[in-house]
């Protein structure tokens, strides 16, 4: 497994922002975090604090959100886990099913940036910074994610226009940024690229041209690979990914703004 080559130092300042640190205990963005503040849902040492800007010691006091005890993580943790089949990407399951923290055991609690469905197999990012995890699946990001889509059947050339020109679904139209048969799969799979991350998308814009994917992969998720990363494994994303994701979603907010 990969180590982390830098440590995230904000718990070693004397004090942080209230919203911040809910951010790094993973609660949401810093925004939602505000929302959160001024509804009274927080309080800090048993008092509501609803005044944006308000700040904590992370050593010393006692932040909770409705009633439930948050506490921020020692450091900013972003990891890139190859999910397997028959893995769900929640914290925990009722039915006792094995979930994506069953692969990435560590004592801080990290978070699945967006889902992926049980059977569907590839990159998946985990991280307890709320914030980022919030701009990287919020739909203004358009982050692009592709995948690898086996078919029941071969698939036509009109239909792969169709889906890079879009296809009525029952939430809303989509379109495929790109989609490509794979060559010797007798056009049975094909490479489709998205910008959304609504559920089982991939698999409705298949079924609303009459296929049924059988088998499904996520191969690149903002510019991420598993490569290297054997299925059911995990790393820690090094620095320059961190920052890549960072200035991606940036660049995102700056274009929507």
């Amino acid at each position: 497994m990969g180590r982390l080559e830098r440590k995230d130092t904000d718990l070693h300042q004397e004090t942080l922002r209230l919203n911040r640190y809910l951010a790094l205990a993973g609660v949401g963005s810093r925004r939602k975090n505000d929302e959160l503040i001024l509804s009274g849902a927080v309080r800090v040492n048993g008092t509501v604090v609803k005044e944006l800007g308000s700040k904590v010691d992370p050593l010393h006091d006692r932040v909770t959100v409705n009633g439930k005890p948050v506490l921020a993580a020692q450091r900013s943790l972003y990891i890139l886990l190859n999910k397997p089949k028959d893995c769900i990407t929640t914290l925990h399951d009722e039915r006792g099913r094995t979930t994506v923290l069953d692969y990435v055991r560590l004592r801080q609690r990290v978070y699945p940036v967006g889902r992926l469905d049980r059977d569907t197999t590839g990159i998946l990012l985990l991280t307890n910074d709320g914030d980022l995890a919030h701009r990287l699946t919020h739909p203004s990001s358009e982050i692009e994610k592709i995948y690898r889509a086996r078919l029941d059947k071969s698939v036509t050339d009109d239909d792969l226009r169709a889906l890079r020109k879009g296809v009525r679904l029952s939430d809303g139209p989509a379109r495929a940024a790109e989609a490509t048969v794979i060559p010797g799969t007798r056009r049975r799979e094909v490479i489709l690229s998205v910008h959304e991350g609504r559920n089982h998308l991939v698999r409705r814009m298949f079924e609303a041209q009459r296929y049924t994917v059988r088998q499904l992969e996520r191969l690149g998720f903002a510019g991420l690979t598993t490569q290297g990363v054997a299925r059911g494994k995990w790393r820690f994303l090094h620095h320059t990914e961190v920052q890549h994701l960072k200035t991606l979603t940036a660049h995102r907010d700056e274009k929507h703004a």
